[in-house]
């Protein structure tokens, strides 16, 4: 079952990459921030951000994720480590992106963190057809009738 949630996570997380993510070291709050997804590299995504936000400083990270149905739900965990490849700043490169720096890619407050990813607690949502009438009606819901819940590595 492990691939198969593992999937369902990458498939929502790629139609809609916003994660509220956070250094769980710091004593702060997440912010929301786009992730830069890329399917031949299911172990790492990337953040552009500037040199002062609350996540510049890199470490210990995770980033909260929930689907636009809200079906899928995750709580992934990494490190976040500056990425300097220009290659790699060059590959994710868009209008989106530019839109937020004053001159482009030579901005200078512009960073680049890549998040490289050592598990996720994921929740998929799909409850059967006993759980949905249970819950109209008030009756008691039995967890495993909900969907799947898995730890995987990544």
């Amino acid at each position: 079952m492990s691939n198969d949630i593992r999937e369902k996570m990458w498939k929502a997380m790629a139609d809609s990459p916003i994660v509220m993510l956070g250094l769980t070291d710091a004593n702060a709050h997440q912010e929301p921030m786009h992730a830069q997804l890329d399917k031949d590299a299911n172990s790492a995504f990337w953040f552009y951000t500037t040199k002062t936000n609350r996540s510049a400083a890199g470490g210990s990270a995770m980033a909260q994720f929930v689907s636009k149905d809200h079906k899928v739900f995750a709580c992934i965990s990494g490190t976040l480590v500056e990425e300097t490849d220009p290659k790699i700043i060059d590959k994710y490169w868009s209008k989106h992106v530019a839109a937020w720096y004053k001159d482009g890619k030579d901005d200078p407050s512009l960073k680049m963190l890549r998040f490289e990813l050592n598990e996720a607690e994921v929740w998929h949502a799909d409850p059967d057809f006993k759980a949905m009438v249970n819950l109209t009606f008030g009756g008691k819901v039995q967890p495993e009738k909900m969907g799947d819940h898995e730890k995987v590595s990544l």
